[in-house]
């Protein structure tokens, strides 16, 4: 079964740094586009970043010049790091993924079970 887990979270003051990896793994043939979202209490969920198998990347302009989305192809690993994080960047954050599976030879979308960001002083 193919599955994406996150991990790195946690709490960090205003003005920190935090780095978010997401790891996808089970049988899988090729990892396409990878993205993480966000999703702040009450709130919608929005778009962070999006990177291409490429490299071709794509941020949200809330995080441009903050934020660096990268991936690392042989660990199947997407990473994002967050830089001068402010209170309005507290938010469950998830990675998200089109994969093909080799079970099943069809590409499908998988989200992570998210991780917990808190940025407060």
């Amino acid at each position: 079964q193919v599955q994406l887990v996150e991990s790195g979270g946690g709490l960090v003051q205003p003005g920190g740094s935090l780095t978010l990896s997401c790891e996808a793994s089970g049988d899988i043939l090729t990892v396409g586009t990878m993205a993480w979202y966000r999703q702040p209490p009450g709130k919608q969920r929005e778009l962070v970043g999006t990177i291409s198998t490429s490299g071709l990347i794509h941020y949200a302009d809330s995080v441009k010049g903050r934020f660096t989305i990268s991936r690392e192809s042989a660990k199947k690993t997407l990473n994002l790091q967050m830089n001068n994080l402010d209170p309005e960047d507290t938010a469950v954050y998830r990675c998200n993924a089109n994969i093909r599976a080799r079970t099943t030879l069809l590409a499908n979308d998988y989200w992570g079970q998210g991780t917990q960001v808190t940025v407060s002083s």
